[in-house]
């Protein structure tokens, strides 16, 4: 009997051993699947949470790091309005009399 294999191949037969609807594994074979399952899942949530909690911190550091420019531009633009500010004309009360 002629099958077709996973990717259409017509060369693939029932006789090959690569199509097969038998159990091949025992119920100690199924448990320890389960086993390396479960292994597995409790890795990939551990890496998961990993993930989610350098996230956050990524998230944290990003608002930080904004923060810290924005402060740091106000301080060029308020350094930048001092220069172009002409200095304070002294008032009349502050200058030395005149001899004259």
């Amino acid at each position: 009997m002629k099958m077709s294999g996973p990717n259409g191949d017509p060369n693939i037969t029932n006789d090959d051993g690569i199509i097969d609807n038998e159990d091949e594994f025992s119920e100690e074979e199924y448990a320890a699947i389960n086993s390396m399952l479960d292994q597995i899942n409790s890795c990939l949530d551990d890496l998961e949470e990993r993930n989610d909690a350098l996230n956050g911190k990524l998230h944290e550091l990003l608002e930080s790091n904004r923060q810290a420019r924005q402060e740091f531009q106000a301080q060029l633009n308020e350094k930048d309005k001092d220069k172009t500010q002409p200095p304070p004309h002294p008032s009349h009360e502050d200058s030395p009399p005149c001899d004259g």
